[in-house]
C-alpha cells in the first residue's frame, strides 16, 4: 500500500518526513541525553557514594570538558572531509552503539580498592572516553543530519522538538528514578552500577534504531518529489579558513553564546537538584518528586512550543521563554527554603527550558543557511562542531561550578550537618547562576535579527544559483 504523498511547508518547500522517521530519529537524542544525564548526577555519586573530595571531582570534570570540546572541533573536520560519495554522518551512530554501552557502566566500576590518587584517574579516563570520544563522536553526525535531512524550516523545527521530547524523557528518567531507585537497591555503588546497566541498554537500542531510520539526503521516491538537500555535497573547506569564517558570522557567533550559557545551566541543574534536596529541604528522595513534578510543565511545553513556534516564529518565542525563567527564578530569592513554593516556580523555570531545547538545532541551521549566503559555502560539520565546542566548555564549567563552590564551602558529603557556608554556596550554584545566565540570555536573543532576513537571503542563493 502506497504512503499518501506529502506536500509542502508554509514556505513552499517540499516535506519528506513522516511520523515514524521523527521518532526515530528522536531516539538518538535519547541516547545522547542518556550519556550526559548520567554524567551530572556523577558529582553526587562520586562525592557522597564513593568519598572523593568536591573541589577535586570538579577540577576533573573541568580538564575533562576542555579536553573533550577540542574533540568536536577534530571530529567536525573528519565528518566534513569525508570521501566524497560516502555516507558522513549515519554511520557514526552504528560504530559508537557499543562502545557508548560498556564505557556507560564503567562510570560506576569505580574500584574501591586503591588510593584517592588512582580513583581520580580511573574517573578522568572513563569521563574522557564517554564524553570526548564516544559522545562526540555521535553527537556531531547526529546534530549535522538535521541539516541535510531536510530543507524545510518546519520539518527541522518539529525534528528538534521530538529530539528534544525524547532527550527530555531520557532525564526525567534519571531525575525522577536515580536516587529513589538507588537507595531502593541499597543506596551503594552497587545499586548505581545496576542502574548504569539498565540505561547503557536503553542508549544502545536507540542509537540503533536511528541509525536504520535515518538518511543523509531528503531524497524521496514514487510519487513524491525528488528533494536533495542544498549544499550536502560541497567541497570541504579548509579547517582554518571555516573556523576564521565561522566568526565572522555574527549570528553564529550569537548562537555559539547562547549554546553556552544554555549548557552551563543544563550542567548545573544535572546536579543541583540532589544536593539542593538533601541540604535545604532535608530529604534526598525528594529529587524524584522533583523530577515527577517537573514532567508536568515538560509535557506542557512539548504541546505549546508548536503553537508558539508558529504565532511568535523562533526567536520571540525564545525571548518569551528567557523572560518567564528569569522572572520565575528572581521570585525563589523571597523564599529559598519553602519546599512547595520553590517547586511551583521551579515548574515555570523547566517549561522556560523547553523552546531551547527544541529550537537550539534551528537556529544553527538558520545561521548554516547564513554561511551559505555569505560565504557560498555551509560548512555544516565544522559549524556543529564548533558550536559544540562551546557547548560542551558551558557544560563542562556548569557541572564543575558545583564542585568548586561546594569546595570553598569546605563541604563534607558525609556530613550530618549543614553549615551557613554551603548553605550559602548552594544557593548560588542553584538561584544566583542560573538567574544571571536566563538574563544574559534575553538579552542576547533581543539582537538576533535573522530569522526574519533569512527568507530573502535564500531567494539571493537561488538567484546566484540561476
Amino acid at each position: 500500500m502506497s504512503k499518501k504523498p506529502l506536500g509542502k511547508d508554509a514556505y513552499g518547500v517540499q516535506k519528506v518526513m513522516r511520523t515514524g522517521d521523527y521518532f526515530a530519529d528522536s531516539l538518538g537524542q535519547f541516547a545522547l541525553n542518556a550519556i550526559s544525564g548520567l554524567i551530572g548526577q556523577l558529582t553526587y555519586f562520586y562525592t557522597d557514594k564513593i568519598g572523593m573530595a568536591a573541589g577535586a571531582v570538579a577540577t576533573v570534570f573541568f580538564v575533562c570538558k576542555i579536553l573533550d570540546a577540542f574533540t568536536d572541533i577534530i571530529m567536525g573536520n573528519i565528518v566534513d572531509h569525508t570521501e566524497p560519495g560516502k555516507e558522513k554522518y549515519r554511520p557514526w551512530l552504528l560504530r559508537m552503539a557499543l562502545p557508548t554501552a560498556v564505557v556507560i557502566i564503567g562510570l560506576f566500576t569505580v574500584p574501591t580498592g586503591i588510593s584517592d590518587t588512582m580513583k581520580l584517574v580511573y574517573m578522568f579516563v572513563t569521563n574522557i572516553l564517554l564524553t570526548a570520544i564516544i559522545y562526540t563522536a555521535i553527537a556531531i553526525p547526529y546534530t549535522s543530519l538535521q541539516i541535510v535531512r531536510t530543507n524545510s524550516q518546519q520539518e527541522r523545527a518539529l525534528m528538534g522538538t521530538w529530539r528534544a521530547a525524547a532527550g527530555y524523557v531520557s532525564g526525567m528518567i534519571i531525575a525522577i528514578a536515580i536516587i529513589p531507585l538507588t537507595n531502593a537497591l541499597g543506596g551503594n555503588q552497587r545499586a548505581w552500577i545496576k542502574f548504569g546497566v539498565g540505561f547503557a541498554l536503553m542508549a544502545i537500542l536507540g542509537l540503533l534504531i536511528c541509525y536504520l531510520k535515518s538518511k543523509e539526503t531528503a531524497v524521496e521516491s514514487g510519487k513524491e518529489p525528488v528533494v536533495k538537500v542544498m549544499g550536502d555535497d560541497e567541497e570541504p573547506v579548509p579547517f582554518a579558513t571555516a573556523i576564521k569564517n565561522l566568526f565572522s558570522n555574527k549570528y553564529w557567533v550569537m548562537v555559539l553564546v547562547l549554546g553556552f550559557f544554555t549548557n552551563v545551566s543544563y550542567g548545573i541543574s544535572g546536579a543541583s537538584g540532589t544536593y539542593y534536596c538533601k541540604w535545604i529541604y532535608g530529604n534526598d528522595n525528594l529529587t524524584g518528586i522533583l523530577g515527577a513534578v517537573g514532567l508536568i510543565p515538560t509535557i506542557i511545553g512539548f504541546i505549546i512550543v508548536g503553537p508558539m513556534i508558529k504565532k511568535l516564529g523562533v526567536t520571540k518565542s525564545l525571548k518569551v521563554s528567557f523572560f518567564v525563567g528569569m522572572v520565575t527564578i528572581a521570585l525563589r530569592l523571597i523564599n529559598p527554603t519553602n519546599f512547595v513554593y520553590n517547586t511551583a516556580l521551579g515548574c515555570f523555570a523547566t517549561l522556560a527550558n523547553i523552546p531551547m531545547m527544541c529550537l537550539m538545532g534551528v537556529m544553527t541551521a538558520m545561521t548554516v543557511d547564513y554561511n551559505e549566503y555569505k560565504y557560498g559555502k555551509r560548512m555544516v560539520g565544522t559549524s556543529q562542531a564548533a558550536a559544540g565546542f562551546g557547548g560542551k566548555i558551558g557544560s563542562g564549567i556548569g557541572a564543575s561550578i558545583i564542585g568548586w563552590c561546594l569546595a570553598v564551602a569546605s563541604y563534607d558529603g558525609l556530613a550530618e550537618t549543614l553549615t551557613p557556608a554551603v548553605r550559602q554556596a548552594i544557593y548560588t550554584f542553584s538561584i544566583y547562576i542560573p538567574l544571571l545566565l536566563f538574563t544574559l540570555m534575553f538579552i542576547i536573543t533581543l539582537k538576533f535579527d535573522l530569522e526574519e532576513k533569512l527568507p530573502g537571503y535564500r531567494a539571493e542563493i537561488e538567484a546566484r544559483k540561476n
